[in-house]
């Protein structure tokens, strides 16, 4: 009742849960590039807030990569973003960069950030069965959703749920 249990927080069970929503998922669209474990992310393009395209991981090639992937309507993500702006203010140049990835209107985040601001970069995209989030392994779009991307461009972990206070440092390291 009061969130995920220790199971979910540890990467047998967030690798069990993985694979339950995987089995359940719809097929991915056709010619749409997924990446597992292990494998080269695909390459992103997504626009920031003021509409510039970035593309990841190039943007950010030779640094380990927190992708979150989050909406403004979404409790547990809205609760989980302090945690996640904790961890990229102590991150410096060289260490993992996060990016939020909101699947949600320019509007909606632009007004959502206004009252609750980050420090780390947020691209926007459209939630739906070709989204980013999908293509890096959550094929039924459950928020909140991370992904570590290591500095060679490959993913290499993935969580589904908020990080619950202190824990984003164990997880990116463990």
């Amino acid at each position: 009742m009061n969130g995920p249990g220790p199971l979910l927080r540890s990467e047998v069970g967030q690798r069990a849960l993985q694979g339950a929503m995987s089995a359940t998922a719809p097929p991915a669209p056709e010619g749409l590039q997924v990446a597992g474990r292990g494998d080269p992310m695909p390459t992103l393009r997504l626009p920031d807030l003021e509409g510039q395209a970035v593309e990841l991981p190039a943007a950010y090639a030779g640094r380990p990569i927190l992708i979150n992937f989050w909406a403004s309507w979404c409790g547990p993500c809205i609760e989980e973003m302090p945690e996640l702006d904790r961890f990229a203010a102590t991150q410096g140049d060289g260490g993992v960069q996060v990016i939020g990835i909101a699947l949600d209107t320019p509007g909606e985040v632009a007004a959502f950030l206004e009252h609750t601001p980050v420090r780390y970069p947020i691209l926007l995209d459209q939630p739906g069965p070709r989204d980013s989030g999908v293509q890096l392994g959550n094929p039924k779009g459950v928020l909140p959703y991370t992904a570590l991307i290591d500095a060679d461009g490959r993913l290499v972990k993935q969580k589904i749920g908020p990080f619950q206070h202190g824990e984003i440092e164990g997880w990116v390291g463990g």
